[in-house]
């Protein structure tokens, strides 16, 4: 949460000519903001939501050159965690330090009331194994402007499909 996936999927949709799908953005347009979701039919109802948003998004995007953004709790459905494992998941690693400012800026996210800092480090304590396990790749979001990450991740992607070939040779 908050460690730039749609600033940056973005960047890296663009630098690709690709096609971004962001699931938090496709949610909001076809149901309300999600802080109302949360507020109006809970977080399983969400999670629902989002679970069959990411399974639209990641069958449409089938065959296609496609960089899809996910909610930061979406790899937590296992059925999610199915769909992906046959796509190149990007894990955005990150700290608290980092996100602080961002978290700050932003109060509409449900998950982060009260204690903001401290609901994101619980959370993010929970999540990051999640995070490292399915993911094929790791980039530190630590530092660096959005292209400069994009340019990152591209080199990243590459470096991965060209280790993929190999290993299927």
């Amino acid at each position: 949460m908050a460690v730039g996936k749609s600033a940056i999927g973005q960047q890296l949709a663009q630098q690709l000519g690709a096609r971004f799908i962001d699931t938090d953005a496709v949610i909001v347009a076809g149901h309300g903001s999600i802080a109302d979701i949360f507020a109006g039919r809970g977080e399983h109802a969400f999670r629902e939501i989002e679970a069959r948003t990411v399974a639209d998004a990641v069958e449409e995007a089938e065959g296609t050159l496609t960089v899809i953004s996910l909610g930061g709790g979406a790899v937590l459905d296992s059925g999610t965690q199915q769909l992906i494992s046959r796509c190149t998941v990007v894990y955005l690693e990150c700290d608290a330090d980092t996100v602080a400012d961002r978290i700050a800026r932003n109060s509409g996210r449900p998950l982060l009331a009260g204690d903001a800092m401290g609901r994101w480090t619980a959370m993010f304590a929970t999540r990051r194994p999640v995070y490292e396990r399915l993911a094929d790749i790791t980039l530190d979001v630590r530092h660096g402007s959005v292209p400069e990450l994009g340019g990152r991740l591209e080199a990243a992607l590459r470096n991965h499909a060209a280790a993929k070939q190999e290993v299927e040779k």
